[in-house]
């Protein structure tokens, strides 16, 4: 054991004395894009290694030997020129070895760009509750480097600066400030950005909260029919529940669209209702829709909300047209369309018996997550078949 731990000692102090007994010039320099360097690699003269037989890798690749120049008989050049962006943000890796591929010394080359002057700062506040800030990196964009960018904020006439400290884990230009924000109060908002060629920092912005205020999305989206016309369905939701005590007028907006669509009709003047008739619409059709908030003069602020997310979507189905249900029923001519019928009707109450309990559960409502399920599974087995033929 003591013999084992000797042995370890030994080779850790040769080591060591192997990298002391070689250096690199500079070390760790920093460079803008598109510069040229010409870095130094010098060993001891009791190693007995030769300049000429030592070579160079850059982030574990061989550099070609066109780019050394042998000083003498312990030091080594090598010559980059037009050098672009560091492949990682901690620096490339320069090393210096010796035939027998040992490392000698080494050292990081951090080539990039200073930061641009941060822009088009946009702030909005959840519920009054919060505030999440992002912004624009500037002209530059990306540096190449380890770039450090630091929202601050504080009150406009008093108070000292303060950090927004959230880590930017979904977006590295933005940050969220949970609590502790004052009302009524103007901020100064600002960003400062630094890396290792330099430091930059935005205009400052001046809002209110109350001025950039957005909520929730409203709550309980319902979609029904409205008796057994054929071409309407009404919407109705309650207001977002996190505002109840605020004095706010909101304003709301739908959009609609057909279920095998991906385009959405947008319904803009529903104005401070909390429910809205949509008429026109296709006989027989699935319908989904959802809902936004936008609330305007809290607490009496004189500019409009920011407008919320889209609810989640709610669906339900237009009735058939009566021709329709009278042809598929009554028609003695229409064999086919009566067997469609009936399948259907089979498909409904085989579907009826999985999930819903006694008779109780038999409601339009039902109905239109049946014919949801429906065209859902249609949809699926027409891509199956298609795959199929192809």
């Amino acid at each position: 054991m003591i013999w084992t731990l000797f042995l370890a000692l030994f080779f850790l102090e040769t080591e060591s004395s192997l990298t002391q007994s070689a250096a690199i010039v500079p070390q760790d320099p920093t460079l803008t894009i598109g510069s040229s360097i010409r870095v130094t690699c010098s060993v001891k003269p009791e190693l007995n290694l030769k300049a000429e037989n030592l070579y160079w890798t850059l982030n574990g690749r061989r550099v070609p030997s066109k780019f050394y120049t042998v000083l003498n008989s312990t030091a080594l050049n090598l010559t980059l020129n037009n050098l672009n962006g560091s492949k990682q943000q901690s620096g490339d890796n320069l090393l210096c070895h010796s035939t027998d591929g040992r490392i000698l010394a080494g050292t990081c080359l951090y080539v990039g760009l200073p930061p641009g002057k941060p822009v088009d700062i946009i702030c909005w506040s959840r519920n009054t509750k919060d505030l999440t800030c992002k912004w624009t990196p500037g002209s530059e964009g990306e540096t190449f480097l380890r770039t450090k960018y630091t929202l601050k904020y504080k009150l406009r006439w008093y108070g000292r600066d303060k950090e927004c400290q959230e880590d930017h884990t979904a977006d590295p230009y933005s940050c969220y400030i949970p609590k502790d924000l004052a009302l009524f109060t103007p901020y100064e908002i600002w960003v400062e950005v630094s890396n290792r060629l330099g430091t930059a920092s935005s205009d400052i912005i001046t809002l209110d909260i109350l001025d950039v205020v957005t909520t929730d999305p409203p709550s309980d989206v319902h979609l029904s029919r409205v008796g057994e016309l054929e071409d309407q369905l009404i919407v109705r939701w309650s207001s977002p529940p996190a505002l109840k005590d605020f004095l706010f007028q909101a304003k709301y907006q739908i959009r609609y669209r057909v279920e095998d669509s991906t385009e959405w009709k947008v319904v803009d003047d529903v104005g401070n209702q909390t429910s809205c008739r949509l008429a026109g619409l296709k006989p027989g059709t699935v319908y989904f829709v959802q809902v936004r908030c936008n609330p305007v003069g809290i607490y009496g602020s004189k500019k409009a909300g920011i407008w919320s997310d889209w609810s989640n979507p709610t669906a339900a189905s237009t009735p058939r047209s009566v021709s329709e249900r009278i042809a598929g029923v009554c028609d003695p001519k229409s064999g086919e369309q009566n067997s469609t019928f009936r399948r259907e009707l089979k498909q409904f109450f085989g579907w009826v018996k999985k999930h819903a309990y006694g008779c109780s559960g038999l409601s339009i409502k039902l109905y239109d997550q049946w014919r949801v399920w429906l065209q859902k599974s249609h949809k699926t087995r027409n891509q199956v078949l298609q795959g199929d033929k192809s």
